[in-house]
């Protein structure tokens, strides 16, 4: 039986195909404190059982994982007048990172497979480089027809560099939707299950650079078709008899302790109004006279309703002593408006800003926002532009400096991380990050499974990754749903990866200031932007060894 391997790059996406034009490498390098992937590939002649067992150089060997890189279908891969895509063909294409049983899988005939390896780098594991041994073999304890009997053996060399990486100085958000982890795993939103797989996804979010939280005081009015709902994710217990509101923070403070224990560093607070123009209140349930949780704000209630005014009278100066006790602060914790309004929706925008933050005590306020002239105004504080129109904010005097992207921006080869795009346009964004002085990002999904604008409950994201058909492949979730916790995504580890290139790049500015590191990135491309970079993945990989050099060597 033929069959043969290779190691490429993390940054390459293998599809399940005879043909394979991914360059061959044969060492992977990272930093103490860093976590670096490579794709070992294998292909054979005929349908094929397979083991793969390794020999790690260390002795804790939870540092490595492998896991098969499984493949979705995609309808909306990439927009077909883009000009940096793979394609934007309907097919299936290469995301799950799934777990084997025993690390055995099943490969097809004469197509490539691939398999993510990561290395989890301790930091204080002593440099130098680390030979890491494959043995691919066809196990012969089958239960069906054996196929002849093959062992292949391959290595390769894994260099750890002698430096640590900083702590991440980037604030990342991607948003957390709870209704949709209660709906998945079928069980009751709060209950002790649930808040068991709560803390599995927090801890994963975190140990991919994600440090703030969505935090439901009640259910975040995101991605809701008009006068429909989500189902009830609400943190604030609420008791509302003869117009007068009594409101338990204890759910929300047990929330906060989990929180804090799973290392989250900033919190955001779900939007005060609705989406795109901020026209009505979110959905809130309390507890009326009649015993029953009911919805007391939704859709039926205007934005600028007198009772939607003295419900947030009421919670606000609570909310924010209970804020205090868990040390949310103004440094550490924000608040939302309405995501992404428009210029056409300045008097209701301008109308719930400014209610907001006679309430807030100067905490501060973000939103997605696209139109620079809405900044201008003065009815928003902290401006969250995409990676579109970014180039419009730059000249602004922001108090700080935010960015993010979603399945509509397409212009001009941005950067984002749908299904058929090549990976630099996913990994570029830590290093243009570090070009616009970004503090905080922004991603609108971590675990949306429903359909577009929630309609739809029963979704498999397996077999439909796109929201029903509403958004392109990789934009409405970064992992996907297992059997005891999340499963990650290629895209997911590639915008990991991003985040050590930004904390590597804040190193160097360490030594040698921020002009050197700027001129370092240019190196014969002018101006490196947005909508203007390299799209081959060598030139990045070049790019970060030429960043790990100039820490050694300074």
């Amino acid at each position: 039986m033929f069959f043969q391997s290779k190691f490429v790059s993390s940054l390459e996406k293998v599809f399940c195909r005879q043909n394979l034009t991914c360059k061959e490498i044969y060492t992977v390098s990272g930093a103490r404190g860093e976590k670096i992937a490579f794709q070992l590939v294998c292909q054979a002649s005929e349908i094929t059982h397979i083991q793969i067992d390794y020999e790690l150089p260390w002795a804790d060997q939870d540092i490595f994982a492998i896991r098969e890189v499984g493949l979705v279908p995609s309808f909306n891969p990439a927009v077909a007048d883009d000009p940096y895509i793979i394609s934007s063909e309907p097919g299936l294409y290469p995301d799950p990172l799934l777990k084997m049983q025993d690390n055995r899988t099943r490969i097809s005939a004469k197509n490539w497979h691939s398999f993510w390896c990561s290395v989890d780098i301790p930091q204080n594991m002593s440099p130098g480089k680390y030979e890491i041994k494959f043995h691919i073999f066809t196990p012969q304890d089958l239960k069906i027809w054996l196929p002849p009997e093959m062992h292949h053996y391959t290595s390769i060399i894994i260099e750890v560099l002698p430096f640590e990486l900083p702590e991440q100085q980037l604030i990342c958000t991607n948003w957390f939707h709870y209704d949709c982890l209660a709906i998945k795993y079928n069980v009751d939103i709060w209950s002790e299950e649930y808040w068991k797989l709560l803390e599995v996804y927090f801890q994963n979010m975190v140990a991919h650079g994600i440090n703030m939280i969505m935090t439901p005081l009640w259910t975040a009015p995101l991605d809701t078709a008009i006068n429909e709902e989500r189902p009830t994710a609400q943190l604030l217990q609420i008791k509302y008899f003869n117009n007068e509101y009594q409101f338990d923070f204890s759910r929300l403070e047990r929330y906060l302790q989990l929180a804090k224990k799973c290392r989250f560093k900033y919190f955001e607070m779900p939007h005060a109004f609705t989406q795109w123009g901020a026209k009505a209140c979110p959905k809130i349930v309390a507890e009326t006279a009649s015993g029953n949780n009911e919805k007391i704000f939704g859709w039926h209630t205007a934005a600028n309703s007198a009772e939607y005014r003295n419900f947030l009278q009421s919670l606000m100066p609570q909310l924010l002593q209970v804020f205090k006790k868990y040390d949310l602060n103004k440094e550490n914790t924000f608040f939302h408006i309405s995501d992404e309004p428009t210029d056409k929706m300045l008097q209701e925008y301008s109308y719930a800003s400014n209610l907001l933050r006679q309430l807030i005590e100067n905490y501060p306020l973000i939103d997605a926002l696209s139109h620079v002239e809405l900044y201008r105004q003065g009815v928003i504080e902290i401006p969250i532009p995409t990676v579109e129109v970014i180039d419009d904010f730059t000249d602004e005097n922001l108090p700080q400096r935010w960015l993010y992207y979603c399945g509509c921006n397409y212009k001009n080869g941005v950067p984002n991380c749908a299904f058929g795009m090549p990976s630099i346009r996913n990994r570029i964004i830590g290093i243009l990050m570090y070009i616009y002085q970004i503090e905080g990002f922004l991603h609108w999904s971590y675990n949306f499974w429903f359909s577009q604008n929630s309609l739809n409950y029963d979704l498999d994201p397996y077999k439909d990754p796109e929201a029903g058909k509403g958004f392109t492949g990789g934009d409405v979730c970064r992992v996907y749903p297992g059997d005891n916790g999340p499963v990650d995504s290629l895209h997911y580890e590639i915008f990991a990866e991003a985040l050590q290139d930004l904390r590597a790049l804040q190193l160097l500015e360490k030594k040698i200031g921020r002009e050197k590191v700027v001129e370092l990135l240019h190196c014969g491309i002018s101006p490196l932007k947005c909508s203007n970079y390299p799209k081959d993945n060598d030139w990045l990989l070049k790019v970060r060894s030429r960043i790990n050099q100039a820490i050694m060597e300074n």
